[in-house]
């Protein structure tokens, strides 16, 4: 397999093409994306030690969990007046990494945005596997799990008589996030029939045909099955595309609602959904850029997706740098002195070396990307998504235990410090992120195949436009629309 180029001889030419290279046909296409799943020698080297050490962190996951049920939430940094730490920080951040996959999917897809076809697929992937990792936080930081829905969910009133607390927005979260758990699943789902059907029908493997033929649900690709299946993956898109805004707006809510200094603003959810776009784009680079050079796949995943993908990002950070100066001047003009203090703290109290560097990852790194010649060039793209992504965790680090050391008793104040089982336990998300998306990458089509032949089918279709246009006479412009409509 072809190594990772990154940008050595300069950056990679940008060609408005969606699909480059030549003599691309729909078996071409299939024959290149399907090899991934029925020929083990596609996979390089790279891809089993990546999941070896995804798989030795999933165990310290493993042992974290089960020393935390038996110990309880107290193994954890957590205190008074922190009982928030490392599970609402990463929460919120693997919340926040999920967005872009539905951005992608749904949003782009009601917007008709073709560049969407090459990477919708492993984003939507990602999203899932993303929301797998923040429900584990607020579940196990209930102490209980094992009764964490009885009491969550509106199963108290037909027994106890007993409803949740519906005026406290962490009540919201498991409404929103289940729901947004629930709709990108069947979405995910949904996008896959008629390439699970591509692998059945291509695989000579029975088992295989068996196990492709019955989770393919029938498809036999008739008019009367695009139909319907074009009318629900719309129909899912419609309900996804709020649901992008409504749920990192609920999760902001878990501290707009709040009167601790630092947290009661209404900037916060329009905030929350910039910023999460803007990790879930970085995301999304740093799984593009090794796994187009890994598998060959510049053709499909081309220059133009990760520019593209690179100025969403750098306009979601500005949005996201404009918040962090609001918050300044929100606690200037406010005149209330426990918010001043708090704006105080973070310069250039005991956790200020955190907030400066928050400012760097989230507000000045990223300005490189203005720059066409450094935003095309993987090294540099790749470096920054990765800063944007630690910024983002510092983010949420600054907002939740930082506020929480300062209240507005000087009495009540104090510090915290994570504990190796919150590292440990974050460690090990992120194995769990890695086993499987590197699963999904090993036994799914990681680009969406029938669209990447719709894509090539406009492409061809506009080639002849063009060329008939071209051959027109030039007061004959209709004749030309009307070649090229036929």
């Amino acid at each position: 397999m072809a190594d990772i180029d990154y940008g050595g001889d300069g950056p990679e030419p940008l060609n408005d093409a969606l699909i480059t290279g030549n003599n691309n046909t729909y078996k071409s296409i299939e024959n290149q994306i399907t090899r991934l799943i029925f020929n083990q020698r596609t996979h390089p080297k790279s891809w089993l030690f990546v999941f070896v050490v995804g798989f030795l962190l999933l165990n310290l996951l493993m042992m974290a969990m089960t020393w935390l049920l038996y110990k309880g939430v107290g193994i954890w940094g957590i205190n008074i007046p922190c009982a928030w730490g490392f599970d609402i920080i990463n929460f919120v951040w693997w919340i926040g990494i999920g967005h872009a996959g539905t951005l992608i999917s749904a949003i782009l897809l009601l917007l008709r945005q073709q560049w969407r076809n090459s990477i919708n697929r492993f984003a939507e992937a990602m999203t899932l596997f993303a929301v797998a990792c923040a429900g584990i936080y607020p579940l196990f930081h209930t102490g209980r799990p094992w009764v964490a829905f009885y009491w969550l969910g509106p199963i108290g009133p037909n027994i106890l008589g007993l409803w949740p607390q519906f005026r406290s927005p962490l009540v919201w979260d498991v409404f929103a996030v289940s729901t947004y758990a629930s709709v990108s699943l069947l979405f995910w789902f949904v996008g896959l029939i008629p390439d699970l059907a591509t692998l059945r029908d291509k695989t000579e493997n029975k088992a295989l045909k068996v196990l492709f033929g019955m989770i393919s649900m029938g498809w036999r690709g008739s008019a009367r099955h695009w139909e319907r299946y074009e009318t629900a993956y719309l129909i899912l898109a419609g309900l996804s595309t709020p649901l992008v805004l409504s749920v990192h707006t609920i999760v902001s809510f878990d501290f707009a609602v709040g009167i601790v200094p630092g947290w009661h603003t209404t900037i916060f959810p329009p905030y929350f959904v910039a910023g999460a776009v803007y990790a879930g784009f970085a995301m999304v680079l740093t799984l593009a850029i090794p796994i187009r050079a890994w598998y060959g796949l510049k053709n499909q995943i081309t220059m133009r997706h990760l520019d593209w993908m690179a100025k969403v990002m750098l306009t979601t950070g500005l949005i996201v740098f404009y918040g962090y100066v609001m918050e300044v001047f929100y606690g200037w003009y406010s005149g209330n002195q426990f918010e001043w203090a708090m704006i105080l703290n973070r310069f250039k109290g005991p956790y200020a070396p955190f907030y400066w560097a928050l400012v760097f990852c989230n507000g000045i790194a990223p300005q490189i990307l203005w720059s066409p010649k450094l935003r095309r060039n993987l090294v540099v793209l790749f470096v920054v998504a990765q800063i944007v992504s630690i910024g983002m965790w510092l983010e949420r680090y600054i907002i939740i235990p930082v506020s929480l050391t300062r209240d507005f008793l000087p009495s009540s104040w104090g510090y915290y410090t994570p504990s190796v089982w919150d590292l440990g336990m974050y460690a090990g998300t992120i194995g769990l992120f890695i086993v499987l998306m590197f699963l999904f990458i090993r036994f799914m089509p990681i680009i969406n195949i029938f669209e990447m032949k719709d894509l090539l089918a406009r492409m061809h279709h506009a080639h002849h436009a063009e060329d008939d246009h071209t051959a027109t006479a030039p007061g004959s412009a209709h004749a030309a629309l009307a070649n090229a409509e036929e």
